[in-house]
């Protein structure tokens, strides 16, 4: 026969309890702070932001580069262009030119 004491209902009932409530605070810890949790989360959403700025920063830069080798192309060549390039790559400049040096470029 089997002899179980009140005792031993209340500390074994009071253990299931506390480890339902370990577990499910676990659960509410990890759902904060976690890999995955709503910090994380919002850091994702600031990354996010942040690579969308500068995606759309590089895209307007490629157009703006696109658009420039689209000047260079034989069929349809812009003299101007040409001529600005040329005289960049080769540091010429006649008598009457105004020369402003840009070191960015």
């Amino acid at each position: 026969m089997v002899a179980r004491t009140r005792l031993g209902r209340i500390l074994q009932s009071l253990a299931l309890h506390l480890g339902a409530a370990a577990i499910i605070g676990y659960f509410a810890f990890q759902t904060y702070q976690g890999n995955y949790g709503l910090l994380a989360q919002r850091a994702f959403e600031q990354e996010i932001t942040n690579l969308s700025l500068e995606r759309d920063a590089l895209k307007a830069e490629r157009a703006d580069w696109e658009r420039r080798v689209g000047l260079l192309r034989t069929d349809k060549l812009d003299p101007d262009l040409l001529e600005e390039l040329a005289r960049r790559e080769l540091g010429f400049a006649l008598p009457n030119d105004l020369v402003m040096l840009n070191p960015g470029r």
